[in-house]
């Protein structure tokens, strides 16, 4: 079990977005994904901890995408669709903090840090799709900037299991404690 103090600590769920929540993912569902996410967020704001739910998105003419040169770039099954960068439904309170991204990481070119250290959070715990791109960037960041990350595993999933494993096993305990979601508690 992991003690965490509410005043202190917020919740981050990564791209819970109904244009990635539908892709394939391996090893969990993004339907099982966000109906864990939901009640980690039911007890988050339960105990008066903010949650900070992150989409991405781009302008329509993508001018606000990276164009960097890469070898494989991403495009989603079927394209963009008009909906694509909304969160999914029954996610979201009028309480949470929303912070739209342009790229994997929430940190780079938001103002995520800023609205964190405002409220006095030292410490953020992780969830979301996908393991390895958006929530892994976010938590090297968090790392960076000085936070405690704590990665709840099964409240995250990616396009393979073996993305997920490696990133669970060999990346993460090298950012911050990797846990579950049931072994958070939030002390007053």
């Amino acid at each position: 079990m992991i003690s965490l103090p509410a005043s202190r600590t917020a919740l981050v769920l990564i791209d819970l977005q109904k244009g990635i929540t539908g892709l394939p993912l391996a090893p969990t569902p993004g339907t099982a994904i966000v109906e864990r996410s939901k009640e980690l967020a039911a007890r988050f704001r339960a105990a008066g901890a903010p949650v900070i739910l992150v989409n991405v998105a781009f302008a329509p003419d993508f001018a606000d995408a990276v164009h960097a040169a890469v070898d494989r770039s991403f495009s989603p099954p079927g394209g963009f669709a008009p909906d694509w960068a909304e969160l999914v439904d029954g996610l979201a309170e009028p309480t949470d903090l929303r912070v739209t991204k342009r790229q994997w990481g929430a940190f780079y070119g938001t103002d995520l840090d800023l609205q964190l250290r405002r409220r006095g959070i030292s410490t953020i715990v992780l969830g979301g799709i996908a393991t390895n791109l958006g929530v892994e960037s976010t938590a090297r960041a968090a790392h960076e900037h000085g936070y405690n990350v704590v990665l709840a595993t099964d409240v995250m999933s990616t396009f393979t299991e073996e993305m997920q494993r490696f990133a669970c096993e060999e990346i993460f305990p090298r950012l911050g404690r990797v846990t579950t979601s049931d072994a958070i508690a939030l002390d007053a």
